[in-house]
């Protein structure tokens, strides 16, 4: 984020007079990078977000004395090292002055028996964690731990305002330099640097303006005109309002992948850095479906060779956005990269504190502006300072975050080393070891044929995989040809006298649930009702509910629920797309019916006829591959649709409820869903099938919660 310098009034600064200001202190301007550091330095004190830490594990005989010598050496060298930070005459400068010789403290730790690696780990962390004070320095920080006499671990943390990652590298190509050096009493060998870093920070404000400025401007805001889309990659919590910046890490390393993603990237033209960029953005594309993608990425920004030796911040943030719609191949979206990255490395001096200030987006204190991922590629740094002493770097579980997610990868011999740094507020750390092995067998398949679309790239792990085909080995043998009325009908001979249905004081026992619904069955075959045939049926919860549609079963017919209390045009559509040549209903619902053509029955006012039928069980010819009833979907993308279902399909449903959760005689289940929608389904017939009793609510009366509870 970018605050406006007129607000610096309100921003509490450590002011250097004049007088102040000794013979040998050096005052220049700040780089535009610093300056944004120091600004959020004030509004958010006492931070560790900008902190660099390293911890380096020496191994070997080590000569505590060279080490220190090589670091005081360093430190002399570079200006940055001596460089605070305050205001003169209202502007914010860095202030450059000598400092004392380095001392290098050591921390004995080989008294501890065998905790020796966690307290190692515990004053790494805090050392990490501990904020410098940008006004009094110094903004770099040694401690040497030892473990054992042939091992030490080096904690080095710098502020991000005098270092970067690159700085790193000059630093211990320098640190392995001088201590061979020094460790044979020799001098030192490295030349007198030509410049320092406030050389370039006085540079860059004097060539970046005018002309200049304005090209760079102008190619950026054409990369990033429009409106700016937010990654919206899937989180176990929501977002909180203001973002806090808690994170932590999640490490693994590539052995086997790195020979063939060099030969990719070469076959392609492409840089290593590019391949996996393109890689990571396939990622991001899989996870959200979006096709506008930006990623943020920092260059080294040393296009000069008189900085290439500096310890300072050069490093800028490109933001990277590219188009992967149409589900392109890996190849084509790796040379859609490769073209926005070269086109961003060409415009690539713009500080990115400029480019916020110009672009303005919209604040929001819950995310990061213009992107909300970072990606991170870089080589590794020397592993030795002299043929007796080996060193390499211990990772730091770090508690902090910037962005909702950063993929760090590293580049060594023969692996690729990948650190995920994760928002904590929006994932959790199962959630991200999962992305890291999505992303792992992703890098196979594209290794495997670059030439698949995004969409067929493989993302399971093989553990995965394993998992879903053990949670879809769901076949059971079942009665495959029983239809939903004839397991009621099983039922009904073992349970003939139970209570199978009660509804406000009356009830019925299977038998006669059976025995009615088989007398309307018999009755709405006469009037020509057969398999595929939908029977519509519209009437209040009551007794003729279920008997209704237990008969339409039976008959052979397939149930089209209209639920009374729906709008009269949408009854009048569904009445019109279903087509249904017989509606049931009850005689008080006759009138509120739109106009339609249906032939009208009435469970209650016609049941003295339909009662003469007989009450044995009939024949329909119905099969389990028969429609057993139609529901029609809310509509809320569109117009309703009627969903059709087989008795096969709602059978092996019901039959594995009953296995999972096996309903028995002294259970009841209440039925309160409207028969519109499909639970309605599994309250009727499941409780049916097993011998439960099925308790009827009152028509509304799901709507009242005091009326449930009492009847439950």
């Amino acid at each position: 984020m970018v605050f406006d310098v007129d607000n610096e009034l309100h921003i509490k600064n450590d002011q250097l007079e004049d007088d102040q200001l000794e013979d040998d202190v050096l005052i220049f301007p700040m780089s535009f990078a610093q300056q944004r550091l120091w600004f959020l330095d004030q509004l958010i004190p006492d931070s560790s977000l900008y902190n660099l830490p390293l911890v380096v594990r020496l191994q070997g005989t080590l000569d505590v004395a060279a080490l220190e010598k090589s670091l005081d050496e360093i430190v002399q060298r570079h200006e940055s090292l001596q460089t605070t930070f305050a205001t003169v005459e209202g502007e914010p400068v860095q202030v450059i002055a000598p400092i004392s010789p380095w001392q290098l403290p050591v921390v004995d730790l080989q008294h501890l028996a065998h905790d020796r690696q966690a307290e190692a780990q515990r004053l790494a962390i805090e050392e990490a964690q501990r904020p410098f004070n940008l006004s009094t320095g110094s903004l770099m920080r040694t401690t040497l731990l030892q473990l054992a006499p042939n091992e030490h671990w080096l904690l080095l943390t710098m502020h991000h305002i005098v270092s970067d990652l690159w700085s790193f590298d000059v630093l211990f190509r320098e640190l392995s330099t001088l201590y061979a050096a020094f460790s044979q009493g020799k001098t030192s060998p490295l030349p007198e640097l030509p410049i320092q870093y406030a050389d370039f920070a006085q540079w860059q404000r004097d060539w970046l303006q005018g002309d200049v400025q304005a090209n760079l401007l102008n190619y950026w805001k054409r990369q990033l005109g429009g409106t700016l889309p937010i990654l919206q990659l899937p989180s176990d919590r929501p977002r909180p309002a203001v973002q806090t910046f808690r994170g932590a890490t999640h490490t693994f390393v590539m052995r086997d992948r790195l020979p063939a993603l060099k030969h990719l990237a070469q076959r392609q033209g492409a840089t290593l850095f590019m391949t996996l960029l393109a890689a990571f953005k396939a990622l991001l594309y899989r996870y959200t479906g979006q096709t506008d993608l930006l990623v943020g990425s920092p260059i080294a920004n040393r296009d000069r060779v008189e900085i290439e030796a500096l310890i300072g911040f050069f490093v800028n943030t490109l933001v990277l956005r590219t188009d992967l719609s149409g589900n392109p191949s890996f190849q084509d979206l790796l040379k859609r990269v490769q073209h926005v990255t070269l086109d961003a490395y060409d415009h690539q001096a713009l500080p990115f504190e400029q480019l916020v200030e110009a672009l303005h987006p919209e604040r929001n204190l819950s995310q990061n502006p213009l992107f909300q991922v970072m990606f991170i590629y870089q080589t590794a740094s020397v592993s030795t300072l002299d043929a007796d002493l080996t060193l390499s770097f211990c990772p730091i579980d770090s508690p902090t975050s910037k962005f909702d997610l950063t993929f760090a990868i590293e580049e060594e011999a023969d692996s690729l080393n990948v650190e995920i740094e994760y928002s904590t507020d929006l994932f959790e750390a199962e959630t991200i070891e999962r992305m890291a092995g999505h992303f792992q067998t992703l890098l196979e398949g594209i290794i495997t044929n670059p030439n698949q679309s995004l969409s067929e790239l493989p993302l399971l792990t093989s553990v995965e995989q394993q998992q879903l085909q053990t949670w879809n080995q769901t076949q059971v043998d079942y009665p495959l040809e029983i239809c939903l009325h004839q397991w009621i009908e099983v039922q009904v001979e073992r349970t003939p006298d139970a209570i199978a249905v009660s509804f406000e004081g009356q009830q019925l026992t299977y038998r006669a649930l059976n025995e009615r619904a088989n007398q309307l069955a018999h009755y709405l075959q006469t009037l020509g009702v057969k398999p595929e045939v939908l029977v519509g049926i519209c009437v209040d919860r009551s007794l003729e509910m279920v008997v209704g549609l237990l008969g339409i079963l039976k008959a052979g017919g397939a149930y089209v629920p209209f639920d009374p209390s729906y709008p009269a045009d949408r009854l009048a559509f569904m009445l019109e797309d279903a087509q249904v040549p017989l509606l049931l209903t009850q005689a008080h619902l006759v009138d509120r019916l739109p106009p339609h053509q249906s032939e009208v029955i009435c469970l209650d006012r016609d049941w003295t006829e339909i009662a003469q039928e007989s009450n044995q069980t009939i024949d329909s010819g119905v099969t389990a591959d028969n429609l057993a009833y139609v529901i029609y979907t809310s509509g809320s993308t569109g117009k309703p649709k009627g969903a059709m279902n087989t008795h096969r399909g709602i059978c092996n449903r019901l039959l594995w409820m009953q296995d999972e959760y096996q309903l028995n005689g002294h259970d009841r289940v209440l039925q309160k869903t409207p028969f519109s929608f499909d639970v309605s389904v599994w309250e009727f017939f499941w409780t049916l099938m097993s011998g439960a009793r099925l308790v009827v609510a009152r028509p509304d009366g799901h709507k009242d919660p005091a009326y449930l509870v009492q009847l439950i």
